[in-house]
This record gives C-alpha cells, structure tokens and sequence, in this order.
C-alpha cells in the first residue's frame, strides 16, 4: 500500500483548489448585493428572484432540459444495445466497420461533427429546432453509453443467463430479468454521462440549434460577452446544485443495488 507523503498530499490539494475554487468563487458571487460580479456589497439572493423572472433564461433551460433527458435516454436504449451485439454478438459480417461508426464521436472534433450533422439536416430538408438537437446530441452521446455498458457486460458472467435459459426462459426473457437487472448501475451511470454532456454541450448545439430552440449554454455564452451578470452567476450555482445531488442520489442507487445484489448472492450460497 502506498504511503501518502506530503508530495502527494500537497499536489492533491492544489488539483482540487485548482478544478473547484472558481465553482465555489461562483457560488459565492451568486449571492453577492452588487451588480459588478467582481465587488463583494453584502449578502443578497436577489438575483436568483430576477433570474426567475427572466423569461429568455427559462425558455433556454426548460429547451435544454428537456434535450438533455431525451436525447440521454435515447442514447442509453441505442447505447445498450450496441454495446450487447457488439460484446455478445461474436464475429459477423461488418463488425469492424459497425465498432468503428460507434467508438468514431469519442475522437471525432466536436465542429466536424456539428458540421456534418448540420450539412445533413440542411440536405434532408429538416427544420432546426428541438428534434435537430436531440439527434444530434444522441449521436456522439450514444459512444459513450456503449463504452460504459461494454465494460460491464464483458465481466458479465454468461452462466446466470444459461441457467435462466435452461429454466424455461426465453431470450428476451433471460435479458429482461436476469442480464438488465444487474448491468443496470453501467446503464444508468451511461444515462447520467449522456445527460451531462448534452446539458453541457456548446459546440454540436451551435450548429444544429435553429431561432425555435436555444440552449442554456448558448444563451449564456450569448450574454458572457456581453459581460457576466449576476444572473448568470445564480444560473450556474443552480445548475451545479441540481448535478450534485443527481450525482449523490445515483451513487445512493448504485450503491444499494450493489448491497442487494451482495445479499442475494450469499443467500444463494447459504441455500446451497
């Protein structure tokens, strides 16, 4: 086991001072009294009341919100099953091109992308809007998804599935109550990856977003340079609290199914 020395203890402090300082500086300003994010004029939540009364920053988040669980769950369905023929479909025809177009947004430039997705929505005749979004962001989320169940399933142990199968269960079957059940922690951890990055996505967004459909981190990249109000600051410590506690309920989930599927392992040993 290795012993921490302060080496160690003072680079980790100053990765950690460095990733959420300017979070917490952010956070604090949020509530500051004065209109100039840069001067501190006492404690005041006034801003988080005018930003409820922003009508431009309520559309854009209920638009992003709503792409962000659409597009991720969409993601998630098509990521799980790509990720299932490609650990449990063995050699086919085509397997290399398949993998290939799958894992090719993980190092694909996000402009060429948005770019590509832009030249074929213009080529189909297809209005930017909601519906752009969404495909869009489902396409290079869908990798991310794959690469995480993948991992699952490739420790998943095959016999649980064959003794479901031999019990009188049909494929479906197998999958839907016995493999789903315990790869669901990699699925929903793939869920939660996709809906972050389409709640953080800029780029692919840019290009596919049209006048009926603007994201919150366009509209707050819009009004940056017009210089950072306070509402943007009271935006983005909303924002950081609804992920952490998405993130500490996940990690809850996660960890009490993990407990159960504990228990009920020892207590078919114990039958046994």
């Amino acid at each position: 086991m290795m012993r921490l020395s302060w080496f160690n203890v003072v680079s980790l402090t100053l990765g950690f001072v460095f990733l959420y300082l300017p979070m917490v500086i952010l956070v604090i300003f949020s509530f500051n009294e004065s209109k100039l994010v840069t001067v501190w004029a006492g404690f005041s939540t006034k801003w988080y009341g005018e930003l409820m009364q922003n009508e431009a920053f309520l559309d854009a988040a209920w638009v992003t919100l709503k792409v962000a669980v659409m597009s991720s769950t969409l993601a998630t369905v098509l990521g799980t099953m790509a990720a299932y023929v490609l650990v449990r479909g063995g050699r086919f025809l085509g397997r290399t091109l398949f993998s290939g177009m799958i894992y090719a947004p993980l190092v694909m430039p996000e402009v060429i992308t948005g770019l590509s997705l832009l030249l074929l929505f213009i080529g189909i005749g297809l209005d930017r809007g909601v519906l752009t979004i969404v495909l869009a962001h489902t396409t290079f989320s869908m990798c991310y998804v794959s690469v995480v169940v993948s991992s699952r399933l490739v420790t998943f142990d095959r016999s649980l599935e064959e003794a479901a199968l031999d019990l009188g269960c049909s494929p479906a079957e197998a999958f839907r109550l016995v493999t789903l059940p315990i790869i669901a922690p990699a699925v929903i951890s793939g869920w939660l990856l996709a809906f972050t990055l389409s709640l953080d996505d800029l780029v692919i967004a840019s290009f596919t977003s049209g006048p009926s459909a603007t994201t919150l981190p366009i509209k707050i990249f819009s009004a940056v340079r017009l210089g950072v109000s306070p509402e943007i600051n009271a935006l983005s410590t909303l924002m950081i609290g609804i992920v952490t506690v998405g993130v500490i309920a996940a990690s809850l989930v996660s960890k009490q199914s993990l407990m159960r599927q504990r228990k009920e392992e020892q207590q078919a040993v114990r039958a046994q």
